[in-house]
């Protein structure tokens, strides 16, 4: 079973260990700073820590002892905006603000999506970073547009573990895209996808869809799940097609959705109000899970508050262990949750942290 938890929140990253059977808190690294991603590399087991300091830029961090000590690596950063040829005159600007998502494939290859969209890769641990230019020089991204940002966003990024040339992403807003030849040529595979906020004749336009979240499971890696700002949706023919659950209830409304590492009808949302009312239905914080593949839910509370609660989860803010057995989640308002039977129950860890980003589980 996971007995670590890492949590990056608005002032610094915070680990939590578990130590005969209790989950303790521990100090944060770069305290004071905005942690906005974290990932385990399981390849070399180094970790990564993304910060974002406003006008001192972003910062990206490594440890190859685990989190004993931390050295500076390179960041993602654009080359300069080209002065002549098509997209000289691009207003999206050429500058990092967020490094949004972080993945790592067996092949050693790291994947960072950032906002504004930019894709990078790094075959040198963190050493340098190459802008994925076959899909910035789209004429498609051109029309993305941001969600809660001023510009779009790459927020998910899914290494197919069967092979690691296949990595599929989501933009908000811009759909869902994926190659099959580690990034030299790309396929916007959001069919099926309906973006509700749109004018009617582009509300399928597989090119403005705000996908929030996008899970993948492990043992079954054609089995995605979504969040979507307009629903939730799964694909079962590895993102070709999306199919769209009723909504259960409250809402079909959220940012982050967890895939069961090893059963394929499985998977757990965490549903605000609206976009209007980004908070729980009726005060209640509560995971909605999914076992026949959307086809019904639970909503699983016990142990979350149930009145006059008002969390938000962000997309990164859910995340299940490798065997399924652990969850846990991190709200915008400090509220740190773990459960220990796959969603049944919860026990809070926190309700005083700053406010959470990303949790992982591992």
């Amino acid at each position: 079973m996971a007995d670590r938890i890492w949590v990056g929140t608005r002032k610094g990253l915070f680990a939590v260990q578990r130590n005969q059977g209790q989950w303790q808190l521990g100090k944060p690294a770069f305290p004071g700073e905005p942690v906005t991603q974290f990932m385990v590399d399981a390849k070399s087991g180094a970790w990564f820590a993304a910060l974002r300091l406003g006008h001192f830029g972003v910062k990206l961090w490594k440890s190859i002892d685990e989190g004993a000590s931390w050295s500076e690596v390179a960041a993602p950063a654009f080359p300069p905006k080209p002065s002549e040829g098509p997209i000289k005159d691009d207003d999206t600007p050429w500058s990092v603000d967020v490094i949004w998502g972080l993945a790592a494939g067996t092949d050693g290859r790291l994947w960072a999506g950032c906002i504004p969209a930019g894709l990078f890769t790094s075959d040198d641990g963190g050493a340098s970073w190459q802008l994925v230019t076959s899909l910035w020089e789209r004429p498609e991204r051109r029309e993305w547009m941001g969600g809660g940002y001023d510009h779009a966003g790459i927020h998910s990024i899914v290494v197919d573990p069967r092979d690691a040339k296949h990595v599929t992403i989501a933009i908000s807003c811009g759909g869902v895209w994926q190659t099959h030849d580690s990034g030299a040529t790309w396929t916007n595979t959001s069919e099926g996808m309906v973006a509700d906020f749109m004018p009617p004749e582009r509300r399928e336009d597989p090119n403005i869809q705000d996908v929030h979240c996008l899970a993948q499971c492990q043992s079954a890696p054609d089995v995605l799940w979504a969040q979507h700002h307009g629903g939730m949706y799964r694909s079962t023919n590895g993102g070709l097609k999306w199919n769209r659950f009723a909504a259960p209830k409250p809402s079909e409304f959220g940012f982050p959705v967890a895939a069961h590492p090893s059963q394929p009808d499985r998977a757990w949302f965490v549903p605000a109000h609206s976009d209007a009312q980004r908070m729980p239905a009726d005060g209640r914080l509560i995971v909605n899970e999914t076992r026949d593949g959307g086809a019904s839910f639970t909503a699983l509370g016990d142990g979350l508050p149930q009145s006059d609660a008002y969390h938000l989860v962000y997309r990164h803010g859910l995340d299940a262990s490798a065997d399924g057995r652990v969850l846990v989640m991190g709200s915008t308002t400090g509220g740190l949750w773990v459960s220990e039977d796959a969603g049944t129950s919860w026990k809070c860890l926190s309700r005083d942290l700053p406010p959470i980003a990303v949790v992982r589980v591992g």
